[in-house]
């Protein structure tokens, strides 16, 4: 029963830590108002970077909503304030917006480098628990992170506090993206490297096209079709009709076909092939070819050219997409 207890208590904590928590962050959309829309706009219309500044554990999510920021179109960059303090203001300039975190709003570090800052000319976006603090008495504009009370049972170590402040740093990034019509194209440039960056490029790098594509009409002889999914070395064929993709056919469907009848050789493409095969278009991301091979659990897929949902104009394969380092 000892061991029972204790894993019910494991349990219950864990719950109470997850609802305070969830709370907190709820409660933040009732904060939304005038200050948070004359904060994106100081962003938006930033002629420099965003410059997030932090301590302690504000200064590891002020290292994330930096991140997040230059990840989604908006240049930002984080200042630890230590060092703010010992000359790497020299980082900022004018046409800059610093965005302060301090959920006391008295963070000592922060409030050291403030007359520095206005010196420059740069715009502050405060980020506190408290309204009347230092840090919002010296800034442009603060928005309220403030919460009830923190997940930790002594109220010392910040859990709920930083939640929400991650989390409004979340809508002040996801705002901006909007505002900026960012696409993921653009998230793509920025990520070149790694296989997010490269599930975001499109169909037609990786798509086998001319050539290299497997096609034959629905009259051709499947002893000739067989041929072309041989020599292609996809695992399959194309059947096209005139410019129009009207069927695949697979090693699966080879092989069904076979189960069925052993005459195979005496059929035409026509008759084998499956109808209608799942096509997406070359213009697509490969993050979305994906998603639709994973569904339909197949590893090849058709691409028909942009804006014409019945024209074939290559094909991708899952081998290319691991080859490629996407998956």
């Amino acid at each position: 029963t000892m061991k029972k207890n204790n894993k019910k208590k494991t349990i219950e904590i864990a719950k109470r830590v997850l609802g305070i928590e969830a709370k907190a962050v709820a409660s933040l959309k009732q904060k939304l108002g005038k200050n948070f829309v004359t904060a994106i706009e100081l962003l938006l219309f930033a002629k420099g970077k965003v410059v997030v500044s932090g301590m302690g554990k504000s200064g590891i999510i002020c290292q994330k909503m930096a991140s997040t920021f230059a990840s989604t179109g908006t240049s930002s960059f984080f200042l630890h304030p230590a060092d703010g303090a010992h000359g790497d203001l020299g980082m900022l300039g004018k046409g800059d917006v610093l965005i302060a975190v301090s959920n006391s709003g008295e963070t000592e570090e922060l409030i050291r480098m403030l007359p520095a800052i206005k010196r420059l000319g740069v715009k502050v976006v405060a980020m506190t628990g408290r309204a009347n603090s230092t840090l919002s008495k010296h800034s442009d504009v603060t928005i309220d992170i403030g919460v009830k009370e923190e997940a930790c049972p002594l109220g010392l170590a910040p859990t709920a506090s930083t939640t929400a402040t991650l989390a409004m740093g979340d809508a002040l990034a996801v705002v901006l993206l909007e505002r900026r019509g960012f696409k993921a194209e653009d998230f793509a440039m920025l990520h070149p490297a790694g296989s997010l960056g490269r599930r975001l490029l499109k169909v037609s790098e990786f798509m086998h096209a001319g050539k290299e594509l497997p096609m034959v009409s629905p009259e051709t002889p499947m002893k000739k079709a067989i041929l072309e999914m041989t020599q292609k070395r996809l695992g399959l064929t194309g059947v096209k009709k005139g410019k129009r993709l009207v069927g695949i056919i697979t090693d699966g469907d080879l092989r069904r076909a076979l189960e069925k009848s052993p005459l195979v050789f005496e059929k035409t493409a026509g008759e084998i092939m499956t109808k209608n095969p799942k096509t997406i278009s070359e213009d697509a991301l490969i993050e979305a070819a994906l998603k639709l091979m994973e569904e339909h659990s197949i590893t090849a897929l058709f691409a028909h050219k942009k804006g014409k949902p019945e024209e074939p104009a290559g094909i991708i394969h899952l081998h290319d997409l691991i080859k490629g380092g996407v998956i």
